[in-house]
């Protein structure tokens, strides 16, 4: 095992990201700190170092306990890292917001109109076209 890994396949190999493209992108995108810094995806990262992964809508802190290059089981991934209390408690308040969150397709009530209501919005708008720019004299 090396004492020094890469932060976007260390993030791959625990599990973080699906692929290391996406990794990469998110450490590009300023979405993962390193002690506190933004840093570049070659940034090499070893044990003890803190990590912040700016999530959905929450920042997920992990202390990291062991490094690995490679892709293991989700079991052995689990093990290369701990996540603070911090992190866990910001994680639980955001699952509970989001299950009270409201869906946006509810708010839809009747869908996209039909042929009949299509017609009947288009006869709408032509008769009051009709109306006013009329050329006849009354």
């Amino acid at each position: 095992m090396t004492d020094k890994v890469r932060v976007d396949k260390w993030l791959w190999a625990a599990r973080f990201f699906k692929t290391r493209t996406l990794a990469t992108d998110e450490v590009n995108k300023g979405r993962v700190q390193v002690n506190g810094a933004e840093v570049k995806p070659s940034r090499d990262i070893k044990v003890g170092d803190l990590l912040s992964i700016r999530r959905e809508g929450f920042i997920q802190s992990v202390s990291i306990l062991g490094l690995s290059q490679v892709r293991g089981p989700a079991s052995s991934a689990q093990l290369l890292y701990t996540e603070t209390p911090e992190s866990l408690k910001a994680k639980a308040t955001w699952v509970e917001q989001r299950r009270y969150m409201r869906e946006p397709s509810t708010s839809i009530e009747n869908g996209r109109p039909t042929k009949r209501n299509r017609r009947e919005l288009d006869e709408t708008r032509n008769q009051g076209w009709n109306d006013r720019w009329s050329a006849s004299i009354d």
